[in-house]
Parts: structure tokens; C-alpha cells; sequence
């Protein structure tokens, strides 16, 4: 909501947590192609300290990504080995009263599936700490057999953990081992998996005030992704892999959402709301218009220009936003409500403001979102402010009169 100098939190709470890691669990890939809800992207938390600052919600699911391999050998080998890892689990439950045939690194390869396993359910649980402890025993065990797909795969789930957990110098790190390891490996700098991990170490760099470091890391994932959809272009028509298109182009979505919402905390306004509409175009030509993340980038367009004072540029475009949400049965309607009300706030329509406001806090609250509770609150007690301060503006000329 556009409210007074608040934090833009992608993962506000442990139920947004589990929700997060549930989604990257559900989609067992070992390059790291991980969904999170910015999400925007997306624990990483982008301030500004402007009067009426970037909205705060809860990212829906971001740009539907596909995490089937792309031809090459370390994403055909990924998915053999997530195979692999189901597959054992089953054998442990189905067949223990067999003979074990297995050979010695077959037995260590099970044991790292299933402490994988028990770290799942650890997460699913909220026993984070717990997960950790299994991930920790997971990566020892894949070292020691030099398995290098379950290496890659557990540090890029312990890299994940530690992002959502705010723990940014441990996820800085993993992230960066489980990067050596596929770029050692021969996976190359443009595969979508390297290019999404160098993503969440750019906006790790933002959440540590490394401007330097994350500027380079945003503008690296953005050109690599723009040359490679140009390389899309000039393939052969049997060459060319839809889904790999699609994937590649809705993470090019996804890094312009993150760049602008570090634009935003940093300022740069003008260079949000262009990173905003290139973001919302890719999300609404692969996806629809009605996709909730579609909705939430119209929303957060929106509230850029509001910022901007261009309330009456904003406004079409968060009733455009808050109208398909009521059709759509948005998950977070409650926020682009707030969104709407904080437009109409600056606009100076105070009646229209609270109506939404309160229609928001009843969603907010039917939904357990304390945070937005909050903030919803906070933008009625600016409504009641604005509204003193009209009307003492309006009483002062009578009174100088008398």
C-alpha cells in the first residue's frame, strides 16, 4: 500500500516461508530453478524513507518458470537424478525385506536423498533449524561420495533457506559455491539456472547497500538474457524450444521486477516505472492479463506513478488492477485494494479512500496478514490527517474574515 515509510518485505512471516519453500521444494531441480514469491521476488527487505513509500504485500506466485531440462547434459542429468531421488525413497519404503544389491555409492546417494527428505518435512513443519541440520548432513555425505548434481542441489536449497531467513552473508556464500560448482562443471554462464542464481546475489547485494556489486550483477542477468532470446530469434525453426523461450523470457520478467524495485529504494523513480512496464508487458503476453502476477505488477506500475505525483496516471491503472483481481479471485486482493485506496488517498478523494481501506482490512484480517493489517491501519490514520488538515486549511480564511 502507498503508506508513510514503510519496508517492502517479501517474506513477512514463517507461513510465507513455508509457502515459499514448499513452492521450490514442489519443483525438485538441481541447476537451482527455483520460483519465489516475489516476489518479486520476491526475506531481502528494500526500505525507502519517502513520505509515501513503495507499497508492501506479499509477491503472488512470480513468472510461471518451468524447471524441465533444456537439452543440455547438466539439465538432462538434474532430472535423472531427481528421479533418482524419488525413486530410492520408494525403494526404502517397498523393499527392505529384498536382498541390498546396492553398490556402496547407490547406498550413499539414498542416504543423501533421504536426509533431503526429512529436510523437506522439517521445512514444511517450520522447523527450520532442523532442516538445516539435515541439509548440513546432506552436502558432507555429497562430498564425500563426489556426487557434483547433489552438491549443486543441496547447496542451492541451503542457499535458498538461509535467503529467506535474512541470514544474506551465508546465502551469499552458498549461492556462490553452488555457482562454482555448475560453472566448473561445464554448465555455461547464460544457462537460466546460473543467470537465476546471479539474480538473488544481486538483490542480496542491494538488501547490503552493495550498490556497486548489485548494479553490475542486475545489468549481467539483464544482457544475458536479452542476447540469449536474440540468439532464440536466429535458430532454425526445428531448433528453436518454446519452453525454453518462455522460461527465458519470463525470467527477463522477473529481473526487471527486481531492478525496480531496487530503483524504487533507491529513488530512482523514472527508471522503476520503465523496468515496471517492460516487466508488466512480458508477464501479460506470456501469462495473460488476468495472471496475478500480471495484477500486481499493473498494481505496483500504479503506485510508482503515484509516487511520482502522476495520481491521475495511477489511478486507471490500479482500478484496472483491483477490477480483474474481484473477477480473478486475486490471493492478495486485500493488498491491491490498499493499493487503490492509497491512490485515491493522494487524489483527495478521502470518502472512496476509507471505503476501500476498510474493505481492505476485512480481507487483511479474514486472511491472518497482520503486516498488511497494519499497514492498512496506518493509511486510515493518514486519511484522518489529510482530513484535519483540509478543513483547518478551509475554517483559516473564515476565521481571518471574522
Amino acid at each position: 500500500m502507498a503508506l508513510p515509510a514503510v519496508n517492502r518485505a517479501l517474506f513477512a512471516n514463517r507461513s510465507q516461508i513455508q509457502l515459499f519453500i514448499s513452492e521450490v521444494l514442489r519443483n525438485l531441480s538441481l541447476s537451482s530453478r527455483f520460483n519465489f514469491k516475489t516476489q518479486s521476488l520476491q526475506c531481502l527487505k528494500t526500505v525507502t524513507s519517502q513520505s509515501n513509500a513503495v507499497t508492501v504485500h506479499r509477491r503472488s506466485q512470480l513468472y510461471r518458470r518451468t524447471c524441465e531440462s533444456n537439452g543440455d547434459e547438466n539439465s538432462r542429468a538434474t532430472s535423472n537424478w531427481t528421479y533418482a531421488m524419488w525413486s530410492a525413497i520408494a525403494f526404502s519404503l517397498f523393499s527392505k525385506a529384498e536382498e541390498d544389491t546396492r553398490t556402496e555409492a547407490q547406498k550413499k546417494e539414498d542416504e543423501i536423498i533421504l536426509l533431503l527428505k526429512r529436510a523437506k518435512l522439517s521445512i514444511m513443519r517450520g522447523q527450520l533449524h532442523g532442516a538445516n541440520g539435515f541439509l548440513h548432513q546432506a552436502i558432507a555425505l555429497a562430498h564425500q561420495s563426489h556426487n557434483t548434481q547433489a552438491i549443486i542441489y543441496t547447496y542451492s536449497l541451503m542457499a535458498n533457506l538461509a535467503y529467506v531467513q535474512g541470514e544474506l552473508d551465508n546465502a551469499e556464500k552458498l549461492f556462490k559455491a553452488a555457482m562454482s560448482f555448475m560453472l566448473s562443471g561445464g554448465t555455461p554462464e547464460d544457462d537460466n539456472g546460473v543467470i537465476e542464481m546471479s539474480l538473488k546475489l544481486a538483490t542480496i547485494y542491494a538488501g547490503q547497500n552493495k550498490n556497486d556489486l548489485a548494479e553490475t550483477g542486475f545489468q549481467f542477468c539483464t544482457e544475458s538474457l536479452e542476447a540469449k532470446l536474440e540468439k532464440f530469434k536466429e535458430l532454425p525453426a526445428e531448433e528453436q524450444s518454446e519452453e525454453l523461450r518462455m522460461e527465458t523470457r519470463l525470467l527477463l520478467g522477473l529481473t526487471l521486477d527486481s531492478h525496480a524495485r531496487y530503483m524504487a529504494a533507491t529513488h530512482r523513480l523514472s527508471r522503476a516505472a520503465l523496468d515496471y512496464k517492460r516487466a508488466l508487458l512480458i508477464c501479460q503476453e506470456e501469462q495473460g492479463e488476468t495472471h496475478p502476477q500480471s495484477l500486481v505488477l499493473l498494481s505496483d506500475l500504479a503506485t510508482i506513478l503515484d509516487l511520482q505525483g502522476r495520481h491521475d496516471e495511477a489511478l486507471p491503472l490500479v482500478k484496472q488492477a483491483v477490477e480483474l483481481s474481484r473477477e480473478a479471485g486475486h490471493p492478495d486482493q486485500h493488498v491491491l485494494l490498499g493499493n487503490m485506496a492509497g491512490v485515491l488517498l493522494h487524489n483527495g478523494l478521502f470518502e472512496e479512500s476509507v471505503k476501500l481501506y476498510k474493505e481492505a482490512l476485512a480481507l487483511a484480517q479474514s486472511a491472518g496478514d497482520e503486516e498488511a493489517v497494519e499497514q492498512i491501519r496506518e493509511g486510515l490514520k493518514e486519511v484522518g490527517n489529510r482530513r484535519k488538515a483540509k478543513k483547518a486549511e478551509t475554517e483559516a480564511p473564515k476565521t481571518e474574515t471574522d
